[in-house]
């Protein structure tokens, strides 16, 4: 199930946003598509925070397309004015085809040149039809499984470790994944480098801070010590150096927020 709120860290201040699910056919290339849609009176901007997943994401807006690389640190974007954007948080399988070396990308991003696509995207952003977003993510999920064809099984692999340091609670070090995949630690770092850009052990604390990030917002009672033990921190400092080294405030003053 997508989780529309995970790694978003003030929900109530998102304009309309949508997660959709990708096609059987892109299963394998897209976590899903994101497309927020927002219209800020004149003099007036929304700044978005997000503790965005460690992936890479292919995004198109009006002026054009970016490829968005994975970030260690929190980050923002002010709003003005009418616009939208369509975003694909690519999976591992997908980055290869698309960039060389997605460490270099890492809290960066750089134009990406696909006029075909981005023509498509728009046409449909703007029909006016009540299914835009659908039809739009149909047009860029074609796009990426002909632009990428088939998945290797190394790729596969990649996908697999991802799904795994990013949903299972249980793992908290790279050694663990290791371990669970049946490969070797270096093997488990090479495709976290070649697929993702980041060491394993920066996506599983992505994950922990993300899932800390939306229990402190969910459940304003929660003891943060007890909190920090659920995910796997050493104790309740570590959580809080987590929270300040990323997002820099401390999780009593982002509950407070």
């Amino acid at each position: 199930m997508i989780d529309a709120q995970r790694g978003i860290l003030y929900p109530a201040r998102m304009p309309e946003f949508h997660r959709l699910p990708p096609p059987t056919r892109a299963e394998e290339l897209v976590e899903w598509f994101w497309i927020p849609e927002w219209s800020i009176e004149p003099g007036r901007s929304s700044r978005q925070h997000v503790v965005a997943y460690p992936a890479l994401n292919l995004v198109i807006g009006p002026g054009g397309i970016e490829l968005v690389g994975a970030s260690t640190k929190a980050t923002h974007r002010d709003l003005v004015g009418r616009g939208w954007a369509v975003g694909a948080l690519l999976k591992p399988a997908s980055v290869v085809a698309l960039i060389g070396d997605p460490s270099a990308l890492r809290d960066d991003s750089m134009p990406f040149d696909a006029p075909d696509l981005l023509a498509a995207v728009t046409q449909e952003m703007v029909s006016g039809a009540e299914t835009h977003r659908e039809r739009a993510a149909q047009v860029f999920a074609d796009w990426l499984v002909e632009k990428i064809g088939q998945v290797a099984p190394a790729a596969r692999q990649a996908n697999e470790m991802a799904a795994l340091l990013m949903a299972d609670a249980t793992i908290t070090r790279a050694e663990d994944a290791a371990a669970r995949l049946s490969m070797s630690l270096r093997t488990l770092q090479r495709l976290a480098h070649r697929h993702v850009g980041l060491p394993p052990a920066a996506m599983i604390r992505r994950r922990r801070l993300q899932e800390a990030a939306q229990r402190v917002r969910e459940q304003p009672d929660i003891d943060l010590s007890t909190l920090a033990a659920d995910l796997g921190y050493a104790d309740h400092s570590h959580l809080t150096n987590d929270f300040r080294t990323v997002l820099g405030i401390a999780p009593s003053t982002y509950r407070a927020s």
